[in-house]
């Protein structure tokens, strides 16, 4: 139930985003979720994409430093106080939320949540019982 997601170390420079999407989407890859961090010298681009091997390959080849890591998308009832009890969750089985981003998919009144925890098996057993959607890869690769 793992997601694959694509972090690539940018330079803080006019154009490089620019760059890596025009790789990605020369390459026929979709994405499906976007996060990206900087500081005054550099970036993490964190991307969900439908193809995340073949964006990996791609990227690499073009000489861009970038890493796939495990994640996992919880799909969450578009209602007030939804993500505060999964978040709540996690920490009463004192799972860290190392970062997250939120994005929209296909499904009126759902929100997906991308989420790295510190112990993502852990993660996925108690958003579970809490009676969050955990999705697959399918789910998120194809909206």
């Amino acid at each position: 139930m793992f997601i694959k997601q694509l972090s690539v170390f940018l330079e803080n420079k006019r154009g490089r985003l620019v760059e890596i999407t025009e790789l990605i989407a020369q390459a026929g890859i979709d994405l499906r979720a976007v996060s990206l961090a900087d500081t005054s010298d550099f970036g993490i681009l964190r991307v969900i994409v439908d193809k995340p091997d073949e964006a990996e390959k791609v990227l690499r080849a073009a000489g861009h430093t970038v890493a796939l890591t495990d994640v996992i998308a919880v799909g969450l009832k578009d209602d007030p106080g939804q993500f505060s009890k999964a978040i709540k969750v996690l920490a009463e089985n004192n799972i860290q939320v190392e970062y997250m981003y939120a994005f929209t998919g296909n499904h009126q009144g759902t929100a997906y949540v991308i989420m790295k925890l510190d112990d993502l098996d852990a993660g996925i057993k108690a958003l579970n019982q809490s009676g969050a959607t955990i999705l697959t890869t399918d789910d998120v690769y194809n909206m």
